[in-house]
């Protein structure tokens, strides 16, 4: 911070403790969310996951990106899958609780990133998996890759999308639900369910730099305006989407694409939600120095240095917040918050402890551009859960209606 202040106070400096013990982040952080079917276990079950983890324990595996971490979990999902698949014409309700369940220990195999060549088979797996059980759904998945018509400087030639929609012909409201560094298109069930209850579609779309097929070049920081712009130019071509009724939700890294297209793509949204977000801070050395010791499960450095395609963490303090920050981004078209550029309504969300993204950087949006709408969840870490979706949705519905 220019002060040398943060919110956070001493906790900037603070090791949580779970650093590189699988042990201390299973028995203090992980242990009991996944009693209760939390991040990052929704439609898990304890006695998979439990057995797992002590397996690690015993063993001493401590690395996510080691392939060791990776196989432990992977008898346990295809067994799940196995048995899913052998229940689909006998009891399709089971057959699709255990697709379910095996897609939650999936996610946590390619856990925290896909930047092994065994993660990026698993994340492939994990998908086959996932979209085979939502075939039992009422309203299943549909998987598609559209034409990235706007592609350039590197980017691929198709963007892969994830699109359910309710029953009937539409066109529906629609929600752009933008990924993370670490949640991608198959670890939504939860929130596509809650969208079609409302009567809203969704599209879903990972970011650049996460998963091994979305192609927008990692390193140019303007990417995400073409990719977004192909993305809504399909929108306009679906009859059952309604291109005048877009919201989008951005998620954790997520939040920073949803912040920037409300400023690019403003003509195009209804509204846009910056959920866990980071803008300017958050890829600024100091801050960078000090996340690795945070509430995050795993360290966030090999993360960051591949999603953002630099060759090493000390390369990354150096150049991100230069190449990237919304705020002070050198490039041409970059800080478009911080050249004053209006937005379309913009609502910023997260826990004022959040030792991944400060909350100084959801704030610093009031000091440009349009005003913002704000709220933020003291005493929450991450994303401001459990009160964060309690706000969000209720803002989501009175922006679609208006």
């Amino acid at each position: 911070m220019p002060n040398g202040t943060w919110i956070l106070g001493d906790l900037l400096t603070k090791d949580y403790g779970h650093a590189g013990s699988i042990q201390k982040l299973w028995e203090q952080r992980w242990k009991f969310p996944c009693t209760k079917g939390v991040y990052p276990f929704h439609d898990g079950k304890f006695e998979d996951f439990e057995p797992i983890f002590q397996h690690l324990i015993a063993n001493n595996i401590n690395d996510p990106y080691d392939d060791a971490y990776t196989n432990t979990f992977l008898p346990t999902a295809r067994r799940l899958a196995k048995e899913a698949e052998s229940l689909e014409s006998s009891n399709k309700k089971a057959a699709t609780k255990l697709y379910l369940n095996a897609n939650a220990v999936y996610r946590l195999a390619r856990f925290p990133y896909i930047g092994t060549p065994l993660k990026k088979e698993v994340f492939e797996e994990q998908k086959s998996t996932y979209l085979r059980g939502s075939k039992l759904w009422d309203r299943p998945i549909e998987d598609i890759s559209i034409a990235h018509n706007d592609a350039a400087n590197g980017d691929g030639e198709c963007i892969p999308l994830y699109i359910r929609t309710p029953a009937g012909a539409g066109p529906f409201p629609t929600i752009l639900l933008i990924t993370g560094l670490d949640g991608h298109r198959p670890d939504n069930t939860e929130r596509t369910t809650e969208f079609l209850a409302r009567g809203w579609a969704c599209v879903i779309c990972d970011i650049p730099g996460t998963t091994v097929d979305c192609l927008a070049n990692r390193k140019d920081p303007v990417a995400p305006d073409r990719l977004f712009s192909s993305i809504f130019d399909f929108i306009k071509q679906r009859a059952d989407l309604d291109e005048k009724k877009v919201v989008a939700w951005g998620l954790s890294a997520g939040g920073y694409y949803a912040i920037r297209l409300a400023h690019t793509h403003r003509e195009c949204l209804k509204g846009s939600v910056g959920h866990g977000a980071g803008v300017h801070h958050f890829i600024g050395r100091e801050w960078l120095e000090n996340v690795g010791r945070h509430e995050y499960p795993f360290g966030l450095e090999r993360a960051y240095v591949q999603k953002y395609g630099y060759d090493s963490f000390d390369e990354l303090k150096e150049k991100c917040q230069d190449e990237f920050s919304l705020v002070s981004g050198k490039g041409d078209g970059v800080a478009v918050v911080g050249m004053g550029m209006p937005s379309c309504r913009l609502l910023l969300v997260n826990g004022v402890l959040d030792g991944c993204m400060p909350i100084e950087d959801s704030m610093i949006l009031a000091e440009y551009g349009s005003p913002k709408e704000m709220r933020f969840v003291q005493d929450r870490f991450h994303m401001g859960y459990p009160e964060a979706n309690g706000i969000v949705y209720p803002w989501l519905k009175e922006v679609m209606g208006s």
